[in-house]
């Protein structure tokens, strides 16, 4: 009678370990899948992340000069649309570089050889061209270290309204710094500043990544 209880709780200890072992590999098989699935995805937005890189070097080498670092136009295309080709705003801006289509035709209007707006080659190159109008635009008020700043703020918000902040910010004495902007821009009119600050920080942000600069 003994040995009979002894062979049936072995048999009911045996068989109560076999879904314990089950449910451990198929953790383990799951815990390898989720590790292969993320490594790929790594992989993949390495890639993705690179794909354009010949453009942006392209484009700004052309209208920059070489000495120009093309990872700010990569950054500034991650702020615009992830480098997503297809990314349309929900006022019509389109492409990488989320080109309004006026703009864009206006642009391609003095370069012949520039294609449609949803090419990811002309729309990065007319986003490029565009910050060089931009970037020429502050050459008289702004010293090289801070015209991006400005640069890509008018970009987002149109060189009309950076203006209007660097009077206000004169007004109360700022310099012609980036950072007179960001302390006024609350009593700036007509103005979406938060939107634009953001926009400047995630471009900052993004190159820093870009360079390994902390």
């Amino acid at each position: 009678m003994n040995t009979r209880r002894v062979l049936a709780l072995a048999l009911l200890i045996a068989a109560a370990s076999l879904p314990a072992q089950d449910s451990s590999k198929v953790a383990a098989k799951g815990a390898v899948g989720d590790a292969l699935e993320k490594a790929a995805a790594a992989r993949n937005l390495k890639k993705i992340s690179q794909r354009f890189d010949p453009t942006f070097k392209k484009y700004t080498k052309r209208y920059f000069g070489p000495a120009f670092d093309w990872r700010y136009f990569k950054a500034q295309g991650f702020a615009e649309s992830g480098l997503k080709p297809t990314a349309t705003s929900w006022v019509g801006a389109r492409g990488i570089m989320q080109l309004m289509p006026s703009t864009y035709q206006e642009i391609a209007s003095h370069r012949p050889e520039f294609g449609p707006i949803d090419q990811p080659e002309w729309n990065i190159a007319a986003g490029i061209m565009h910050d060089r109008y931009l970037w020429d635009l502050w050459r008289k008020d702004i010293d090289d270290g801070e015209r991006h700043h400005f640069m890509f703020a008018s970009y987002n918000a149109g060189e009309g309204t950076i203006t209007r902040a660097l009077g206000v910010a004169r007004q109360n004495g700022g310099l012609a710094a980036w950072s007179s902007i960001e302390l006024i821009a609350p009593t700036v009119h007509r103005w979406r500043y938060s939107e634009t600050l953001g926009y400047v920080r995630r471009i900052d942000s993004t190159y820093a990544r870009l360079t390994g600069v902390p």
